[in-house]
């Protein structure tokens, strides 16, 4: 007998405990917005529902509207995130001070280690289309970035550190195209490239490539 409503049997308590229905999973935000990149990944952002990633999560979608406004404010936290990143290379001592050809060179390591490092959310940033406003945001900051390493590269050519038969903008999106690539074959802990073979290779590839023949 209870004293006070009922009590509850194995079964519902068991059911309690299942994704989705009574006590959600616990999430911290981060863990949540991981999950959430990942099922955009997979599915495209356009194709997912907040359904899909209440599914995904085993949170129910007031539990997700708790966390976050909705699919496109996740979506900006996502491409934030790699954007955010991106743009720390360029503001590091080594992006800013020095012969302009070392400069580029740090770039382009550093480049392809954040890469690595966030993958997800830099894959999820390069399948940006320009379709919403948050979209249209992400493409407008990586045109910035793009212009100030396209700056880098005319400085390089000017001071004799690089060939300079090659024009700034196609050589940065030549390099930056390579080092953007990796997000469509690289999976971590697949052989044969570890992510230090990677970068090396990468930053020996495009530097090699650009250097003044002598």
């Amino acid at each position: 007998m209870t004293t006070t409503g009922r009590a509850e049997t194995g079964a519902e308590q068991g059911a309690d405990q299942r994704p989705g229905r009574g006590r959600p999973p616990r999430y911290r935000r981060d863990e949540l917005l991981e999950r959430v990149v990942e099922v955009f990944n997979e599915r495209g952002y356009e194709a997912t529902s907040m359904e899909d990633l209440a599914r995904a999560t085993g949170l129910n979608k007031s539990s997700f509207y708790h966390h976050f406004s909705g699919k496109e404010e996740l979506l900006g936290l996502g491409v934030g995130r790699a954007l955010d990143a991106l743009a720390a290379v360029l503001a590091e001592p080594a992006a800013r001070h020095g012969a302009a050809a070392d400069r580029l060179e740090h770039v382009v390591r550093r480049t392809a280690e954040v890469l690595l490092a966030e993958l997800p959310y830099v894959t999820l940033l390069l399948r940006v289309r320009g379709n919403t406003k948050v979209e249209r945001e992400a493409l407008r900051r990586r045109r910035d970035l793009d212009t100030q390493v396209a700056a880098m590269v005319r400085a390089a050519a000017e001071a004799g550190e690089i060939r300079p038969d090659v024009d700034p903008r196609l050589a940065t999106r030549l390099m930056f195209g390579m080092v953007n690539s990796i997000t469509e074959w690289y999976r971590p802990g697949v052989r044969p490239s570890s992510r230090t073979d990677v970068v090396n290779a990468v930053v020996a590839i495009a530097m090699h490539g650009l250097a003044v023949k002598g």
